[in-house]
């Protein structure tokens, strides 16, 4: 009897451990946003014009209800559809598409990081003619992926 007691106190201590290694590893996947890392520069890259096309096309067509869509839950629970039309006014009156940056890389005026807030900060600009389109895009994890909570768009002469 004292062997089985032990054989199964050695089965429940190795099935604790493997539930306490699961958890672990559990935490550790949804670790804090403050432990986050920046991604690689491809996501980057990819974030930036993901980001800029969809505020292009919601400035170009009026309609902001996919950009909305895209956003962190808190920028939307802030922002609707229609205050992001009246916020991003000036941009639909002068007509600005700047599509092209599709086929420009971004050029980083700082390099990405993320602070300790669990803010991943993209800044930069696309080597655009007439003007360049310059950035400051700002991200948290929303939804289980990194979307924008500010989004600064300038447009500046090289």
């Amino acid at each position: 009897m004292g062997i089985e007691m032990s054989g199964l106190r050695a089965k429940t201590m190795g099935l604790l451990a493997v539930v306490f290694i699961a958890l672990v590893g559990t935490m550790l996947a949804d670790s804090p946003a403050s432990a986050q890392k920046a991604p690689d520069p491809f996501t980057q890259e990819v974030l930036v014009k993901a980001t800029l096309l969809t505020f292009n096309d919601a400035n170009v067509t009026g309609n902001y209800t996919v950009m909305h869509a895209k956003l962190s839950k808190p920028f939307r629970d802030e922002f609707s559809p229609e205050r992001l039309a009246a916020a991003f006014k000036v941009f639909r009156d002068n007509r600005i598409d700047f599509d092209l940056i599709v086929a420009k890389p971004p050029v980083e005026s700082q390099p990405a990081r993320v602070s300790d807030k669990g803010v991943l900060m993209l800044y930069g600009h696309f080597d655009t003619t007439p003007s360049r389109v310059h950035y400051e895009l700002e991200y948290i994890m929303s939804d289980g992926e990194w979307r924008p909570i500010r989004i600064n768009v300038q447009l500046k002469k090289p």
